[in-house]
């Protein structure tokens, strides 16, 4: 079996960086010799957009993406609904898939990624952004 789901996931968050490590375990548990998943750290100086569908760094940062093993880019929980369903979990998020359930969880999702920095104690996306670009400036491609 090949990676079916690769998830792009800011490697400078501590909350985001606990469900990855779940994720991870429980995918290599189940999966022992050909996980589902593939994690990437969007956070990595080395994250090329044009390597993953075009997602920039400024949306990645913003709201959780995924891209499908068929280019198919998964946004906010919707990446997490194809992701547990990939560890056997997806009962878990199957209900975000009902229409008010599902609605509900979006906003719910939408207020955690717009407070995320701030509450993981970290500067504001356009800080970030800044910072990125002179981290990334001199790096040859």
């Amino acid at each position: 079996m090949t990676i079916q789901l690769t998830l792009l996931y800011d490697g400078g968050c501590p909350l985001c960086l606990r469900e990855v490590n779940f994720l991870r375990q429980r995918d290599q548990r189940l999966h022992p010799s050909s996980a589902r998943i593939a994690f990437v750290d969007i956070n990595d100086n080395h994250y090329r957009p044009e390597q993953h569908q075009g997602i920039s760094y400024r949306e990645a940062m913003g709201r959780i993406h995924a891209i499908q093993g068929d280019g198919t880019v998964l946004k906010d929980v919707a990446v997490f609904r194809e992701a547990y369903r990939l560890i056997g979990l997806g009962w878990l998020y199957a209900p975000t898939a009902w229409p008010v359930i599902g609605a509900l969880a979006d906003w719910a999702y939408g207020l955690w990624a717009h407070w995320r920095l701030a509450l993981t104690g970290r500067p504001d996306l356009d800080e970030l952004c800044s910072c990125r670009l002179e981290a990334t400036a001199n790096q040859p491609r």
